[in-house]
């Protein structure tokens, strides 16, 4: 399934983006991170870290798959749709607890980046063409 020039381009957006995102999990942003741990989980420190750290290398792992792995961007995309999905918790759990990071300060800020989620699981099926084999698929069924 053929994406076009806008789709690439995002899609590289995408994966440049989840690149640096994973990156700042294991580095210079990993207590900011650590904010978004959802607090129904174990909250012994070492625990939260490694949900920190693991998923920064799951970032890194479909950041560069979305850069490199084109032949099969949307099997990358389906999972990255999953990713997100099941990061969102974390973003639920940062404004259910008014937890403060990423300069969301405000429970509305925090409010408003929830409706962001959704934003990134369509841009993440869209550009890697994992929507249109997903509506096809659905439509040969």
């Amino acid at each position: 399934m053929q994406t076009n020039l806008l789709q690439n381009v995002l899609r590289i957006i995408l994966g440049l983006f989840m690149t640096l995102a994973g990156i700042g999990h294991l580095t210079f942003q990993r207590q900011e991170f650590l904010a978004q741990v959802p607090r129904w989980l174990p909250q012994d420190p070492f625990f939260m870290d490694f949900v920190v750290l693991s998923s920064g290398v799951v970032e890194i792992a479909l950041g560069l798959s979305l850069l490199f792995w084109a032949k099969e961007r949307i099997k990358v995309g389906i999972l990255l749709a999953i990713f997100f999905i099941l990061i969102f918790p974390g973003n639920i759990s940062q404004y259910t607890n008014g937890i403060s990071a990423f300069g969301l300060d405000t429970d509305q800020k925090r409010l408003i980046r929830l409706f962001f989620q959704p934003v990134l699981i369509l841009w993440a099926l869209w550009s890697t063409g994992a929507l249109r084999y997903l509506l096809d698929r659905n439509k040969k069924s």
